[in-house]
């Protein structure tokens, strides 16, 4: 059983939790530094970047930096914005893991909050059509090299990852679509397996 952080500053966090919990996985909300030992993989989720940048910087910046860069995680929404790097914008303080650019807010306001059906890559192309959920939505201005486009809407990147960050603009947690959990779970299972058979550790 994968054993998940769901970071609980603010936001929708519960969403997340709420299918985790279903695809079998063990979760734990986070909000402090000391509860991410021992955590297998995160999910950064929606919310507001301010809000979320005032929150962190308290104490969980340094502890969050340190996971995200070693741990599969996901940001959806909000949660990429903080992985990413932004525009100059003084009141929010990225983590800018990512080599992606976002613009806050890009697809619109929360009046043009849109639901639409996603070109998808073939590992996650499955019989169902991946529809995203845009709430205020970051859109995504420029990607590195080292950057994977997993879903495009009108060709324009909305899910991409980078060696073991996912990130999505939209918010799948609001849909009945599963594959981008269960894509981070993979992730996850395979580095433990890795981490087994590198140290032999069998417990």
């Amino acid at each position: 059983m994968a054993r998940v952080g769901v970071l609980a500053l603010q936001g929708d966090f519960p969403m997340h939790e709420q299918r985790l919990r279903a695809l079998g996985c063990d979760v734990v909300q986070v909000r402090l530094p000391q509860e991410l030992e021992g955590l297998e993989g995160l999910i950064w989720p929606g919310g507001e970047s301010t809000t979320m940048t005032r929150v962190m910087d308290v104490e969980l910046r340094e502890a969050l930096t340190s996971f995200c860069t070693t741990k599969p995680t996901w940001g959806t929404c909000a949660g990429m914005i903080m992985l990413s790097h932004t525009d100059p914008d003084t009141r929010v303080r990225t983590l800018g893991i990512a080599d992606v650019h976002v613009n806050r807010n890009g697809w619109g306001r929360q009046v043009h909050s849109f639901e639409a059906v996603l070109e998808v890559a073939p590992e996650l192309a499955e019989a169902r059509r991946a529809v995203g959920l845009f709430i205020r939505a970051p859109r995504i201005t420029r990607i590195g090299e080292d950057v994977r486009v997993l879903a495009t809407y009108h060709g324009e990147p909305v899910a991409v990852s980078q060696g073991k960050i996912l990130l999505t603009t939209f918010h799948p947690e609001l849909t009945d679509d599963d594959r981008f959990h269960r894509l981070l779970i993979s992730w996850i299972l395979k580095s433990e397996s890795n981490r087994i058979l590198s140290t032999g550790d069998r417990t």
